[in-house]
């Protein structure tokens, strides 16, 4: 792997957030030996172990788990659920200043305006994300490419900039210039895996049962009536191409909201399912399917944070 001269300046980047999403991506920017990369995280640890396609690596990573101890970056990747942006807000004031570049590898289809109040200024550059990830130990996690494009932007200066800092990875960044249908098919994906693997506690073999299958087919029609009207250009077919999709993936993979039930922590209902309802309010679109996933969802992930506290 081709390193830049000693002269050129290290970039350097925070990683907020180091579960798998966030893990594979630090270990992967980490181990071009191109970057000065540093974790903020709630546990110290001295290497990160990553488990991918091309099996096992490991690289020394630089933790920190007090904002007062970080200085300013070129580069942050949020990579927390969406429902933990606030607390992560005191890392962000820490780290960012207008010159950063904050790329918020989240769900959901408001990171900017999620994100603004907490960066100071910086540049925030929404990325849908594309690979399973997995954190199966606090040192470990496990990442699976599920698309052709790990990584997708809006084709624009800090998208293209994103791309350009991921190209020594495996991770492929794809920029494109109509990012409000492509973070609405994120979400339609999403609407669908997360909250049935949540709330039957399985993972996505279920989605194979054909009354499951079919249930998910309706939901999706709401959200994609939903997200015309946001002003994606989705396809008349499109909940069945989502389904379509969503069996390429493998059966034995989970979702985050499934993760975060077994874990008996809350979960970005909001910003999934909440998302679409609120959006169907807004444009005055019934959403009676999406609705009554959103009421479960609540109560479970409400109860949760009752007990994590």
């Amino acid at each position: 792997m081709e390193k830049p001269p000693a002269s050129a300046r290290r970039l350097r980047i925070a990683v907020v957030g180091l579960g798998g999403i966030g893990g594979a991506a630090a270990g992967l920017l980490a181990r071009t030996g191109r970057y000065d990369v540093t974790a903020c995280v709630r546990q110290p640890l001295d290497r990160l172990y990553v488990e991918g396609p091309e099996g096992v690596f490991d690289v020394p990573l630089r933790t920190f788990t007090d904002p007062a101890a970080v200085r300013t970056v070129d580069w942050v990747l949020l990579c927390t659920k969406t429902h933990e942006t606030g607390a992560a807000g005191a890392w962000l004031k820490k780290l960012c200043t207008p010159a950063t570049t904050v790329a918020a590898l989240q769900n959901g289809i408001d990171h900017q305006e999620r994100i603004a109040p907490y960066v100071n200024g910086a540049a925030i550059v929404p990325v849908l994300v594309y690979y399973n990830g997995e954190r199966l130990a606090p040192d470990r996690v496990r990442y699976r490419p599920v698309s052709a494009n790990e990584l997708v932007t809006p084709d624009d200066a800090g998208g293209r900039a994103f791309a350009e800092l991921m190209q020594p990875t495996p991770l492929h960044v794809l920029t494109s210039a109509d990012f409000v249908t492509l973070k609405w098919r994120k979400l339609l994906i999403n609407a669908a895996a997360n909250p049935v693997t949540a709330l039957t506690l399985q993972r996505q073999a279920v989605l194979r049962r054909p009354d499951i299958y079919a249930l998910c087919l309706d939901v999706l029609a709401e959200a994609a009536k939903v997200g015309r009207a946001e002003g994606a250009a989705l396809a008349d077919d499109e909940p069945q191409r989502m389904m379509t999709s969503l069996m390429t993936f493998s059966p034995e993979l989970g979702t985050s909201m499934y993760f975060d039930r077994l874990a008996g922590k809350p979960f970005e209902v909001e910003a999934l399912t909440g998302a679409i309802v609120a959006a169907g309010q807004r444009h005055g679109i019934a959403t009676p399917l999406n609705g009554v996933l959103l009421a479960l969802l609540r109560a479970i992930s409400e109860e949760n944070a009752k007990t994590a506290r």
